[in-house]
Order: structure tokens, then C-alpha cells, then sequence
């Protein structure tokens, strides 16, 4: 569904399901992406993402170490990493992360053992933060982000945003992704 309305970024994300459920569906949705030129970031499973060949992995804070899955992957992968303070971001940037989640902004129910929320004000202090260390990184606000604040999210100096349960909740999902996809 994301992807006939136009997204570009896919991350799968399948917490608690048997490896070779995940497999299963990665492979499915590599294809996919393949044929919508999009990109496949597999959430915590590095194996299954180099074993499909997809474009990347993300690790949360009690996954795989970053400099573990960038040897195991090599640098042709995308690995980006969970972040909630300046301290995630400095340790993610050391160990070569191509890119950062950071987050969570406010409350979400697709989260276990959520960190502190941020909020606005968590964004621009990282942001600051990053600039003040020369950390330059892409940033993308993921947890509990509506339509709504997307616009106030990009001021921060965020780079991106990582939408689910806004989505999937939507009246018509494949509608709210084209209306997000032209703000």
C-alpha cells in the first residue's frame, strides 16, 4: 500500500515473529521496492537483510552494534540507529551510522520500553548539539508523529520523518500517504 501511493523509504519492522516469517516477507518485499525504486531497510535483523539484499538495516539501542553489522554487512548497506540523547547520536556517528532515527517525539504504542520523549524542544537541542560537534548525519523523527507535525517536526532541522501508526490508523491510509507525500 505505501508503496503504490509513492513512498520511496520502506522499513520493515516485525518485532517478536519468527526469523523466517521475516525472511519471508523481506524477500516479498524486496521485489517490490525493486520494481517502485524504493528503498528496503530491514529493522533489526542484519542477517536477513544482507541475506535478501536490501538496501539497509536499522538497529535499535539493544540490537546489533552498528560496527558489528558494518562488518558483517560492508559498506554498501544502509545502517541507521535509534537515538534519544546526544550521547546515541555521538556514539552512532563513531561507529559509522549512515543515518539516525531519533525519537521518540511523543507517546507511541509501537514501541516497547520507550525512551524519554523529546518533542520539539529534544530536536532542536540534538540538532544544536550535532551542528556545535560538526556531526553532520541525516535525522529522522520517528515515534507517535501525525500529519500535523510535520511541519513544526522539519523546522527543528530534522531531515526526515518515519510515519506508522499515523498511517495504518488513517480512514484512508493510501490517501494520508499522498497528502503527507505532498507537503
Amino acid at each position: 500500500m505505501a508503496l503504490e501511493a509513492g513512498c520511496k523509504w520502506i522499513q520493515l519492522r516485525m518485532k517478536d515473529v519468527a526469523v523466517e516469517t521475516v525472511r519471508q516477507l523481506a524477500e516479498e518485499l524486496k521485489k517490490a521496492c525493486e520494481n517502485r525504486h524504493a528503498l528496503l531497510i530491514i529493522d533489526d535483523y542484519v542477517e536477513v537483510a544482507r541475506e535478501v539484499k536490501a538496501d539497509g538495516v536499522h538497529l535499535g539501542k539493544n540490537d546489533m552494534p552498528i560496527e558489528e553489522a558494518r562488518k558483517l554487512l560492508g559498506e554498501g548497506f544502509i545502517i541507521g540507529g535509534t537515538a534519544n540523547t546526544f550521547e546515541d547520536v555521538k556514539r552512532h556517528y563513531e561507529a559509522g551510522a549512515d543515518y539516525l532515527g531519533i525519537g521518540p517525539f511523543r507517546f507511541t504504542t509501537t514501541k516497547k520500553n520507550l525512551s524519554p520523549i523529546l518533542g520539539l524542544e529534544g530536536y532542536r537541542n540534538i540538532k544544536q548539539q550535532m551542528i556545535e560537534a560538526d556531526i553532520i548525519l541525516p535525522a529522522v523523527a520517528i515515534g507517535g508523529i501525525t500529519v500535523e507535525d510535520i511541519p513544526a517536526i522539519l523546522v527543528t532541522g530534522i531531515e526526515g520523518i518515519a510515519m506508522s501508526g499515523a498511517i495504518l490508523q488513517a480512514h484512508d491510509p493510501d490517501a494520508e500517504i499522498k497528502r503527507i507525500l505532498t507537503m
